[in-house]
């Protein structure tokens, strides 16, 4: 059976739109799993992290997935290890982040994978491209440009052109 799913992807060491772009290929590569979907990328402050961190860039894709949300949890983090990523401090710098969103038809509460994501609500980084992605998107029976609009770190956010993928809709 597949499923929708939507995955943020973040970047604050190195080089960052290489390594989104990178994830994108890798993401698209995994048995079972395509990307049908790229957000223009946005550039954000860090937001939880130690002070002083490098900003951010961040994107949000679609996938088409054949996989469990465990499984597609496990791949996302595969990638994630491929670019390089530590998880020494929590909300720390990284080479790549691969959030998973949102899963179509599943809302669960489990210590490795909570869906939808706990925090995509009030975060301007997973909203705002979402929404230039899918301004029909919901979340939690609300649009997601509306949840963008009253996200707290909306102001360090600023929108670019660039894209990761030729899947570029909504924008």
């Amino acid at each position: 059976m597949t499923a929708r799913c939507v995955v943020a992807l973040g970047a604050n060491l190195g080089d960052r739109l290489a390594a989104l772009r990178s994830a994108v290929s890798a993401l698209d590569g995994i048995p079972g799993m395509s990307v049908t979907g790229c957000s223009p990328v946005v550039s954000t402050r860090s937001v939880g992290g130690p002070e002083g961190s490098p900003d951010y860039l961040n994107a949000v894709l679609e996938l088409s997935v054949e996989l469990t949300p465990e499984e597609t949890l496990r791949a996302c983090q595969k990638v994630e290890q491929e670019h390089g990523r530590e998880r020494t401090v929590r909300w720390g710098p990284r080479t790549l982040d691969v959030d998973i969103i949102w899963f179509e038809g599943v809302e669960q509460q489990d210590p490795n994978l909570t869906l939808p994501h706990p925090r995509a609500h009030e975060r301007a980084f997973v909203l705002v491209p979402w929404s230039r992605l899918d301004p029909s998107a919901q979340l939690g029976g609300q649009l997601v440009r509306d949840l963008a609009k009253r996200a707290p770190d909306l102001e360090g956010l600023s929108t670019t052109d660039l894209t990761l993928c030729g899947h570029t809709e909504g924008s």
